[in-house]
């Protein structure tokens, strides 16, 4: 039997670490890794998410990351990491609830964490979600969906002072403690 669920999917704020910690946990695992932000560009026609989400607005970018989320759920195996909002999107608690055998991982940065990631980053490839700035908006996006993301995590994972393999590792011993468990 093996150590791991047949899906871990990864979700937190953007710059909390999903797609770096995404690889490692995989390799951990011997599984595949999908970040999910490509397919929902491609999902719309686009090149990049910040394109998908600047020419479609938020809506549609939501609901393709929905409908490329529910494509993902056919595979077997796979640590899929999640856009940033994708928990927010209308229809996501459906998606989620028709495969029982997935783990929601929630990897919980703090805003001054995420400001410090983020200050470090192309801010063009992660437009404004509430019109503020990037960097502006941390507080208000963090306050809006840290107790939604909290609520649905199987996992909570706290990040901050963590190096990504460090927190692949934790994230390894909560699936194998979960498993001793069950």
């Amino acid at each position: 039997m093996p150590l791991h669920p047949p899906l871990v999917v990864l979700f937190g704020l953007r710059g909390s670490g999903k797609s770096t910690v995404g690889p490692l946990l995989a390799a951990s695992l011997q599984t595949p890794f999908v970040d999910l932000d490509p397919l929902t560009a491609l999902e719309l026609g686009e090149a990049t998410p910040a394109d998908a989400l600047r020419k479609h607005g938020e809506p549609a970018f939501r609901a393709a990351e929905v409908r490329a989320f529910a494509h993902l759920l056919r595979l077997p195996t796979a640590v899929i990491a999640l856009g940033g909002g994708t928990p927010t999107a209308p229809g996501f608690s459906e998606v989620v609830t028709a495969r029982a055998d997935l783990t929601l991982v929630y990897l919980r940065a703090t805003p001054d964490t995420l400001r410090t990631r983020l200050s470090k980053t192309d801010a063009a490839s992660r437009p404004s979600l509430t019109g503020t700035g990037m960097l502006m908006e941390i507080d208000a996006v963090f306050t809006a969906r840290d107790p939604l993301y909290r609520s649905r995590a199987q996992i909570e994972i706290a990040v901050d002072g963590l190096t990504e393999a460090d927190v692949a590792d934790r994230i390894v011993s909560e699936l194998a403690s979960r498993r001793r468990t069950s």
